[in-house]
Parts: C-alpha cells; sequence; structure tokens
C-alpha cells in the first residue's frame, strides 16, 4: 500500500530534496570530524530560514538547486508536506545537537547525529521518507492531526 502525506498540497522536486540531504549529512559529518559549531549553526539557519522565511532565501537550497541543474536531473516531484515535516525534525536534530555541544555532551550528541545522520541518509540514499512514516502513524492515532 502506497502512501501519500497530505500536509500539504504543495508539490516539490525530489532531486533537490534529496541534494538537500546529502548536503546536511555531509555538513553533520564535518561537524563529528572537527567539533565545529559553526556548522551546526550554519545549519540550523538553513533550516530556520526554509521554514519560516522563504525556502529560496536557504543557502543548502540554492546549492541544491545549482548541482540539480549542473547534472541536469530530471524534475521528480513529491507531496511537500512530508518535505516540511521532516525538516522540522531536522532542526529539532540540530538544536539538540548545539544544546548537546554547548554543554559538553559529547555521546549524547554522537548518538543523536547518528540517529539524525540515519533519517538524512535514508532520504538522501534510498528516497525514504520517515517524516512521512512518522505522520501517518500519527494520523492513525490522532486524525486531527495538522488540521
Amino acid at each position: 500500500m502506497s502512501y501519500s502525506c497530505p500536509l500539504t498540497f504543495e508539490q516539490v522536486d525530489s532531486n533537490v530534496s534529496r541534494l538537500n540531504s546529502l548536503f546536511v549529512s555531509s555538513l553533520v559529518i564535518a561537524y563529528l570530524v572537527s567539533l565545529n559549531a559553526f556548522l551546526l549553526y550554519f545549519l540550523a539557519l538553513d533550516f530556520s530560514l526554509r521554514l519560516f522565511i522563504s525556502k529560496g532565501s536557504s543557502p543548502l537550497y540554492m546549492f541544491s538547486l545549482f548541482f540539480k541543474e549542473m547534472f541536469n536531473m530530471q524534475e521528480k516531484f513529491t507531496d511537500g508536506g512530508a518535505k516540511r515535516l521532516a525538516a522540522y525534525f531536522g532542526l529539532l536534530f540540530v538544536l539538540m545537537l548545539i544544546v548537546t555541544h554547548l554543554f559538553d555532551l559529547w555521546i549524547l550528541s554522537l548518538v543523536v547525529a547518528v540517529i539524525f545522520l540515519s533519517c538524512s541518509i535514508l532520504d538522501a540514499f534510498f528516497n525514504f521518507c520517515l517524516g512521512c512514516q512518522i505522520y501517518h502513524i500519527i494520523k492513525k492515532i490522532y486524525p486531527a492531526f495538522m488540521q
């Protein structure tokens, strides 16, 4: 049974979203290697711009569009609501990483980063939207969710 995720009726390009997930994963890995908190602040800013201002103002979104055009990838549309919910989860993970970094909770930071990387890599390489799956579980328990 195929699920759709009708949070919104906006369609987004799945290839751009997957490239964006790849860049987010790369930055989280770079943070784990360097422990440079600036990378986390950049990710928090990027997610915030994408969610609360305009996705066109997000540097990673613009970078993803550039790579999509450079590699001449065709458009493949998917529901934007699932990707928006995933972006909220991404912002939450980045904020948790910032807090764990500030309080020197390295083990907890590593656990959060591994979970975040797993979700992001699933989207980037396997086109599996965990946010959409979570949405459907919540909708079964609480039908009025996000209406």
